[in-house]
């Protein structure tokens, strides 16, 4: 029952504290509505890519490369958000670059659309405004997204034209050459369509917006601020002797690190009930049909937070240090996790390492919860969550002292 006291002391001290109010319940609500609206138009099915001017150089044609151009670039799905302008040397497209006359600019090599279909793969030369980001980024999936399913027909028909070279024929005459050619031709020309070449069946799942992304990114990174404000809040206590005095009383120090560790963990499950229904009230943002698994990762999420923060109260013993080390701990995580920029613009490697922060399990969750899950995917996440967040308590009750 003391860890509980302690707990609800240290909840209190929080609610009083308008800064801290202004900051963490706030702060990520204006967050929310600012980068939800501004980026809401490369979100979701039902939004459309921001306007791009692609400046191309097409070094020769061949049928691929007039595929790709014609029907991929200005098919009936980009045409209207893609505007094309063909150049006929590198410079003269750089200096439109320049001139800030395209936003994104491509160099076609010479034989690339025949290099493909030979798995002969040559690389296109992509450059953009510094201010364009999102825009070559946008780009740079639909070219690459291409380039691996020409590949992937290529693959096919080099193995289909290989198990027709092995069939037996029978009396009639067979030209496995115009076989495997006319089969290439279908194959490519599917490449070139809309149609996804792997995709089975829709899973009924709705593609969610701006504002719903970055409601879930904004409340994950707000959250886990509270590893450095519950840090915090034990190293003042331990410099003012408030801390030592407890662990000297009848109080048991196993319930007063306990009672430390549900603080932290009260304050960070209220602030994210209070941003998902202030959200969903102010902005209309659908966190899904299933409250009960928001709550649920939101719960775990918590225990994860708060773990950490008995890390660094463990580990720090100066409030200024704590507050730096754990902001600038806290961004990085937050960048890697997926709350500033999503994972899915990063290269594999920094995606791979984005694992390590706890923000991106909770986002992720929260995401497949909007587009309806059940809850065997949410197994992993919140397994991960609550044994980091354990073994971070464990770990910083052995370090933690008094003074």
């Amino acid at each position: 029952m003391r860890a509980f006291t302690i707990a609800w002391k240290d909840m209190k001290i929080r609610l009083r504290d308008r800064k801290g109010f202004i900051s963490m319940l706030l702060m990520p609500i204006v967050l929310t509505a600012i980068l939800g609206s501004a980026l809401s138009g490369i979100f979701g099915e039902s939004s459309s890519i921001p306007a791009t001017t692609v400046g191309i150089v097409v070094s020769s044609a061949d049928d691929l490369t007039d595929q790709f151009v014609d029907k991929v670039l200005q098919g009936d799905e980009l045409k209207e958000s893609i505007t094309l302008k063909k150049y006929k040397s590198e410079a003269s497209l750089r200096s439109a670059m320049e001139k800030q006359q395209v936003d994104v600019g491509m160099i076609l090599p010479s034989g690339w659309g025949d290099g493909l279909m030979k798995g002969d793969q040559k690389e296109v030369t992509m450059f953009s405004d510094p201010e364009k980001d999102i825009q070559f980024m946008i780009v740079n999936s639909i070219t690459t997204s291409f380039i691996n399913r020409v590949t992937s027909v290529s693959k096919a028909t080099e193995v289909v034209s290989k198990e027709l070279m092995a069939v037996p024929v029978s009396s009639e005459n067979i030209d496995i050459a115009t076989v495997a050619g006319g089969l290439a031709n279908e194959l490519s020309e599917l490449a070139g369509s809309s149609v996804n070449v792997v995709t089975s069946e829709k899973d009924g799942k709705e593609p969610i917006s701006g504002m719903q992304y970055y409601a879930a990114a904004m409340c994950a990174m707000f959250v886990l601020f509270n590893t450095t404000i519950g840090a915090k809040s034990i190293i003042q206590e331990r410099k003012t002797e408030t801390l030592a005095r407890l662990i000297s009383s009848p109080t048991q120090r196993s319930s007063i690190i306990f009672g430390k560790f549900l603080g932290t963990l009260y304050f960070s499950f209220l602030q994210l009930i209070v941003f998902v229904n202030a959200t969903h009230f102010l902005f209309g943002v659908d966190w899904g049909s299933n409250l009960l698994q928001v709550l649920a990762i939101g719960l775990a999420f918590s225990i994860s937070v708060s773990g950490f923060s008995m890390i660094i109260a463990g580990i720090i013993t100066e409030e200024k240090t704590a507050d730096t080390i754990g902001g600038v701990g806290v961004q990085i995580l937050a960048l890697l996790g997926g709350s500033m920029i999503p994972a899915a613009a990063f290269p594999n490697a920094l995606q791979l390492l984005g694992n390590i922060a706890p923000n991106k399990w909770a986002l992720e969750s929260f995401v497949e919860i909007m587009n309806g899950t059940d809850w065997n995917t949410l197994i992993l996440p919140m397994t991960v969550l609550l044994f980091s967040g354990l073994v971070a308590l464990l770990i910083g009750s052995l370090k933690l002292k008094p003074r």
